[in-house]
C-alpha cells in the first residue's frame, strides 16, 4: 500500500481533569524521527503510546503532541483543608516574622496552588482513555497518508507512462539515426585521410558503432519503469521500503538517461533523453514523499 509522509491528525476527549488531547503531524524524512511533547504530568503514558506510534508508522518525521487542557475542567468549588491548614500556618510564621505585612486576602488564598481541590488523578482510566485517543488519531492519520500516496503513485503512474512513450517514438529512430551518422562519420573520415581506405574507415565505425549503440540503455529504461509499476502494484500489507525502493529505481532511471543523451547519435535522441531526464526528476520529487 503507497502511502505519503504527510498528514495530520488529532482526537481529545472530556476528562475529570479537563480535556486531554492528542495532535500528530507528520513529513516526510529519510527514517522514522518522533518527537514527543508531553506534558510532565502524562509522561508516564509516553512509552505504551510510542509503541502504538512505531506499530503504525515507518518512516517520516512525527511530531506528537499529548497535553491536558485544564481550563475546560469544571470549576472546582471545594476548599483543600490540608493545604489550607499550611498556608494558615506559613501566614502566621511571617505574620510574627514581620507585624507589619499586609494579612493575606480572601483572593490571595484562593490563587494560592493546591487550596482549591481538584478532581483525582486516575491513572489507569487516564492511560486508557490516552490509548484510545492515540489509536484514533492514528487511525485517522494513516487514512490522510493512504489517501495521499494514493495520488503521488498517480502522479508518478503519469510520469512512467509518458517516460514509456517517450522511449516507443524513439526506437524505430535509433538505427536510421545510427546508419545516417555512421555515413557522414565515413564521408568525413574518407576526406581527413586523403584517400580511399575502406579498411580503416570500417574499423572506425565499427568503434562508433560500439560506443553509440543504446539498444543496452533503452532495454534497462524500460526494464526500470517494470519496476516501478510493480512497486506501485504492490498491495501487501505494511512495507517501509517502498518509498526507499522508488527512489532507488529513479537513482538508476536518471544514471541509464544520462548514458543515453551521451550517446545520442541524433538531435531527436538527445532531445528525448532530455525528456527522460526531466520526467524522471519530476517522478522523484513524489517519490520523496512516499513512505
Amino acid at each position: 500500500m503507497i502511502q505519503s509522509m504527510t498528514g495530520f491528525a488529532a482526537a481529545s476527549a472530556e476528562t475529570p481533569r479537563g480535556r486531554l488531547s492528542v495532535e500528530l503531524r507528520s513529513v516526510n524524512a529519510r527514517f522514522l524521527d518522533l518527537q514527543f511533547r508531553i506534558a510532565d504530568d502524562l509522561r508516564a503514558l509516553e512509552p505504551a503510546l510510542r509503541e502504538l506510534v512505531t506499530a503504525r508508522v515507518s518512516r517520516g518525521k512525527l511530531d506528537c503532541r499529548v497535553y491536558l487542557n485544564d481550563a475546560a475542567a469544571p470549576a472546582a468549588n471545594e476548599l483543600n483543608a490540608q493545604a489550607l491548614a499550611q498556608l494558615r500556618e506559613l501566614a502566621a510564621r511571617v505574620q510574627k516574622e514581620m507585624p507589619q505585612a499586609t494579612p493575606l486576602r480572601v483572593a490571595d488564598v484562593l490563587r494560592w496552588p493546591g487550596v482549591m481541590a481538584q478532581a483525582p488523578f486516575d491513572e489507569a482510566e487516564t492511560r486508557g482513555l490516552a490509548t484510545e485517543l492515540m489509536r484514533r488519531a492514528l487511525e485517522e492519520l494513516v487514512g490522510s497518508r493512504t489517501r495521499e500516496g494514493a495520488k503521488l503513485a498517480a502522479a508518478v503512474a503519469e510520469r512512467v507512462a509518458a517516460m514509456r512513450a517517450r522511449l516507443d517514438d524513439i526506437a524505430p529512430l535509433v538505427p536510421r539515426s545510427l546508419a545516417a551518422y555512421q555515413a557522414k562519420l565515413a564521408e568525413r573520415l574518407r576526406e581527413a585521410l586523403g584517400s580511399v581506405d575502406d579498411d580503416r574507415v570500417r574499423a572506425e565505425l565499427a568503434v562508433f558503432a560500439a560506443k553509440a549503440d543504446v539498444d543496452e540503455e533503452m532495454t534497462r529504461l524500460k526494464a526500470h519503469l517494470s519496476e516501478v509499476d510493480r512497486t506501485l502494484a504492490h498491495t501487501g500489507g505494511r512495507d517501509s521500503a517502498i518509498g526507499k525502493r522508488l527512489d532507488f529505481i529513479a537513482q538508476e532511471l536518471n544514471r541509464e538517461a544520462n548514458t543515453l543523451a551521451s550517446k545520442a547519435a541524433s538531435q531527436e535522441i538527445s532531445d528525448c533523453a532530455l525528456e527522460l531526464k526531466l520526467l524522471i526528476e519530476q517522478m522523484r520529487e513524489q517519490v520523496q514523499n512516499i513512505e
